[in-house]
């Protein structure tokens, strides 16, 4: 066997793999591989209304919100809320609660920037695509997540233990495994 001919196979393949790697697709930077593989509808988002009510009084019918919730629609988070014993109402946004007037104060000493979450949202999705980077090129698929953010992640008991010897009481936190 001639040179050319045992190195020609492998240079084929590299060859196709560089050209596979040039594709015009758009990468996916959420570094989430949850996807549904089957042609049918996913199950998960089918949610059946529930069953229409004929009002004691058609006179005192609400005003009609176009856009807005129906009262005939689904409300998971708060029927779980409701069957768990606590207080659908709760999960409505009212803005600070009085019980957090103190902290909101604390936290916003130094000034507040409006512009923050904007701010995050595009350093983070700089974060993932520099992290996504190479995740197209795994032989073995899978949830990239985790990986790119464990630089990022904190070890509760090394961090309790870090307080706790600053003199910190933690008195809720979790028992060491």
């Amino acid at each position: 066997m001639t040179a050319t001919k045992r190195f020609a196979l492998p240079l084929i393949l590299l060859a196709c793999t560089g050209l596979a790697a040039c594709g015009g697709v758009e990468r996916d930077i959420t570094l989430r591989k949850i996807r549904n593989t089957s042609n049918g509808p996913d199950e998960f988002t089918i949610v059946p209304n529930k069953p229409l009510e004929s009002p004691p009084s058609f006179v005192e019918l609400p005003e009609p919100t176009p856009g807005g919730v129906n009262r005939t629609d689904q409300q998971p988070l708060a029927d779980a809320v409701a069957a768990l014993g606590g207080r659908p109402g709760a999960l409505e946004d009212r803005g600070v609660a009085t019980s957090d007037g103190a902290l909101v104060t604390a936290a916003s000493r130094r000034g507040v920037d409006p512009t923050i979450r904007t701010t995050l949202a595009a350093e983070d999705e700089d974060f993932r695509a520099r992290k996504s980077r190479w995740t197209k090129f795994r032989i073995f698929g899978g949830d990239e997540y985790y990986r790119a953010y464990s630089d990022e992640t904190l070890e509760s008991q090394a961090v309790k233990r870090l307080w706790r010897r600053a003199g910190a009481q933690t008195p809720s936190a979790p028992p060491e495994e």
